[in-house]
């Protein structure tokens, strides 16, 4: 396959999941951009075959100069994913958030607001830039279990992430028309790291992040006649609920 007929991908979040995403999209011959804040993170992508680029996920012009830049490699960019985590802020407090009624105002900001509106960033920005560029392409927003469920000391944590599964379906909805497929993958698990899990940590329990890019290729691979919108990742080992 020629340079010319390479598909291109953003990833941002480099780190963890997307590592293993990148790793899998440069192994299957696309052309990739991966998008990270440290040099550490940028210093892997590099090594697994993609260009480094440093990007911040919650401001929207730096979202688009990334993807100015990456449509200026390949000519075009055929998909976009979110894998950054999007939490910051106050977060030594409870992890979720806490009980709503000793939660703060900064707890709300860390765990509920920013996700969204990285979320909205994201969706918004790259949404924009892939209708102006035209043809069709695929945006993945990547979020957790709590997208699904509020759980008792961590309502801060699924408030976000429900507004993280609202902006993605809304654009799915919206960008259609526009043959943009817009998908959400929910993994209801912790994320095993590339590394290899902690010792003590239950690793059946974890999601394999080279079989989640499996299913963030699968997502990209799929044409306008089976676009899936929403897809759910649970261990066998993990709690499920319907």
């Amino acid at each position: 396959m020629s340079s010319d007929d390479r598909r291109s991908a953003v990833v941002f979040g480099a780190r963890n999941l997307g590592r293993a995403v990148i790793e899998h999209l440069a192994a299957d011959g696309w052309s990739v951009v991966g998008v990270a804040r440290s040099e550490q993170t940028l210093a892997g992508v590099a090594s697994a075959g993609a260009v480094p680029l440093s990007g911040d996920i919650t401001d929207p012009a730096s979202v688009r100069g990334v993807l100015a830049h990456a449509a200026s490699l390949g000519g075009r960019v055929d998909l976009v994913v979110n894998a950054a985590s999007p939490y910051g802020g106050d977060r030594s407090g409870p992890f979720g958030g806490g009980p709503l009624s000793e939660a703060s105002p900064d707890a709300f900001e860390a765990w509920a607001a920013r996700p969204a509106r990285a979320a909205f960033t994201f969706l918004s920005t790259s949404g924009a830039f892939l209708r102006e560029q035209g043809g069709p392409a695929t945006l993945i927003q990547v979020t957790g279990g709590s997208a699904r469920r509020a759980m008792p000391g961590r309502g801060l944590w699924a408030a976000g992430s429900f507004g993280v599964r609202a902006l993605a379906n809304a654009a799915a909805l919206e960008l259609r028309e526009d043959g943009i497929h817009v998908a959400l993958l929910i993994v209801d698990a912790g994320i095993e790291p590339i590394a290899g899990a902690a010792p003590g940590q239950p690793v059946d329990a974890l999601a394999d992040p080279r079989a989640l890019a499996e299913a963030v290729g699968f997502l990209a691979e799929q044409g306008a006649r089976s676009a899936t919108h929403e897809l759910q990742v649970t261990p066998l080992a993990e709690r499920w609920v319907p």
